[in-house]
């Protein structure tokens, strides 16, 4: 087990660096390739030459490209300073950047920010594994019933109606036509727990009804094909119990694929929920690369890109690690 742990972190380092080159070379490779000079997406178009050529010596722009690699790496690891003669900015590790037009460092940013995704995530994927798992195990138990067809319909238009429609429709609902809930307003955990349940509650129904119809469908469709199975017919021959059947047997077959989409799905929505986020106007990491985009801000930008990446990367790690528990024949590949 440590061994195959061991493996798994290893590709997981390999694959971070991949990533970071990949990143490198959109945001600094790229725009050359295109006729773009990157000092001018750091500091806009708007910016003279005199300011476009400090921020090229500041950010080493005129340095060749495996310098300013080496440099993008050891501000993440170590820290880093931007230095354009007398004027030095010093960006802490990790130092995923530095917006030089909010003047603020892109790591504090994210860590603000942060908080708020998490939640969001938190939340709606508890919501949507229990909620959409449960829902597709009783569909494939009663397969062709009322209730499978009622399930079905459900988990289409839950896949079919955009998260901006739910989201501004139970708004309309509950916040402003029912007033069962107040307007959303994000209260750190720690301050009040009620009421950061309750300002998220809206949020993770309407997140959690498009994810949890995807795992109803997948878990109704494993689990019929599972129930056909050999080994789960002789398991009843034998006489043992229904429950005994399902739970040992049946289960665990559908729990794989449950658990590499749960994996996907978290790590991407930790990287930031953009749509939710912006409906909702919570100002988490999706809101935070939204309002970058609009105003160019190019290292707020890469930063949380690196920081998504790091989310899933993580998330398949945890996910081959779970591979391991439910089947130890994962553990021999």
């Amino acid at each position: 087990m440590i061994a195959y742990i061991l493996r798994r972190l290893v590709t997981a380092a390999i694959m971070l660096i991949i990533i970071s080159m990949v990143t490198f070379g959109i945001f600094f490779i790229a725009p050359k390739a295109t006729g773009t000079d990157p000092a001018v997406l750091f500091v806009g178009k708007i910016a003279d030459d005199r300011a476009i050529a400090a921020t090229k010596i500041k950010l080493g722009f005129d340095q060749p490209l495996y310098v300013q690699y080496g440099r993008f790496i050891k501000g993440i690891v170590v820290g880093r300073d931007f230095d354009s003669g007398p004027d030095v900015t010093h960006c802490p590790a990790p130092c995923f950047g530095y917006s030089f037009k909010t003047d603020q460092e892109v790591w504090p940013l994210l860590m603000s920010r942060l908080p708020v995704t998490f939640s969001l995530a938190i939340g709606a994927a508890v919501i949507w594994l229990v909620s959409g798992v449960l829902a597709g195990m009783i569909s494939a138990l009663r397969k062709r019933s009322i209730v499978d067809r009622m399930v079905m319909v459900i988990a289409l238009a839950g896949i079919s109606l955009p998260i901006y429609f739910t989201g501004l429709l139970a708004q309309a609902v509950f916040v402003y036509k029912l007033q069962w809930f107040p307007a959303v307003n994000y209260t750190p955990f720690f301050h009040n727990p009620a009421l950061w349940a309750q300002a998220l509650i809206l949020p993770w129904i309407s997140l959690a009804f498009l994810y949890a119809a995807t795992y109803a469908r997948l878990t109704r469709a494993t689990m019929l094909e599972t129930l056909g199975e050999d080994y789960v017919r002789t398991a009843r021959a034998k006489g043992l119990q229904e429950r005994r059947v399902i739970g040992k047997h049946v289960l665990r077959s559908v729990l794989t694929p449950i658990v590499t989409v749960f994996g996907l799905d978290l790590g991407g929505l930790l990287g930031g929920a953009i749509l939710t986020e912006t409906v909702f106007t919570l100002h988490g990491l999706g809101k935070l690369a939204i309002d970058a985009i609009g105003q160019q801000d190019l290292p707020i930008i890469l930063g949380v890109t690196m920081f998504a990446a790091f989310f899933i990367v993580m998330a398949n790690l945890v996910v081959d690690v779970l591979y391991a528990v439910i089947d130890p024949r994962v553990r021999l590949t």
